[in-house]
This record gives structure tokens, sequence and C-alpha cells, in this order.
């Protein structure tokens, strides 16, 4: 792993992976302090996250902090990075599976949504079952 000084995670991008995207993710703006941590450990913590299933706080102490992940994520988030690099993602997918880059056509599955045509309470409360009172105001 290039540049990294730390043993990687099976969630770190591999070298290949990285040049993919690279041009994708936003560079650090001139002028200010210099980042502390590099585009892609910011990107490897992200994926830690959504590949490990824990809470941002739950990263490991040598990634970036979870401040400055979660705050990436939401800025690129915001900006549709995340949204680019899907897309580029996807179409090099297509093209390797040798189809159209865009897809011609969505499929949604009505299964998916269940739904009911009787709206209101319902169920039952076993709590208030019998007729006498729950509660009582001194006396």
């Amino acid at each position: 792993m290039c540049g990294m000084s730390r043993t990687p995670y099976p969630s770190d991008l591999s070298d290949a992976q990285w040049k993919r995207i690279v041009h994708l993710v936003p560079k650090p703006k001139p002028g200010g302090r210099p980042a502390k941590y590099t585009r892609r450990e910011i990107v490897n913590a992200i994926l830690y996250v959504a590949r490990e299933g824990c809470t941002w706080r739950a990263l490991p102490h040598d990634l970036p902090s979870y401040r400055i992940a979660f705050h990436y994520f939401r800025l690129w988030q915001k900006d549709g990075t995340w949204e680019r690099i899907h897309d580029a993602l996807r179409q090099t997918v297509r093209r390797a599976e040798g189809k159209n880059r865009r897809p011609t056509t969505g499929i949604v599955d009505s299964q998916s949504v269940k739904t009911t045509e009787q709206g209101g309470p319902r169920g039952f409360d076993g709590g208030k079952k019998g007729p006498r009172a729950q509660a009582s105001c001194g006396g």
C-alpha cells in the first residue's frame, strides 16, 4: 500500500482501486493548514465504517479520527462526490460486461414496499384489559 505506515484493513482500497477513483476525490483546498491525512486514508476510514457496520466513534485509532472521517463523508455526500464515484464505477463495470455505459431500464419491485389500506390504531394492548381503573388519584 502506497504511503501507508499501518497494517491494511480488508476494507482498505488497493492501489489499483485508488487509482480508479483518485481523480474523483476532491483535493485539499490551497492555502491554510496542510492536511493531516491523505485523501486515501480518509476514504479508507469511511469504507471501514461502511464495511464493518460500526459507529463512527468505533473507528480504529490508526485511521483518521471519526470527526474527520464523518466530516468528509457528509461534505462529499452534499457535493455529489459519492454519486460521481458510484456512476464512474458502474460505467466501468457495465463496459467490462459489454453493456452500454448507462443503464437504459430501471426496475422497481412493488413487493419491496408493503402497505395497508386500513388506517388508524390497530393491535391489542394487554395492559389495558379489564374494567378496573389503571391508576387512582389518592383517596
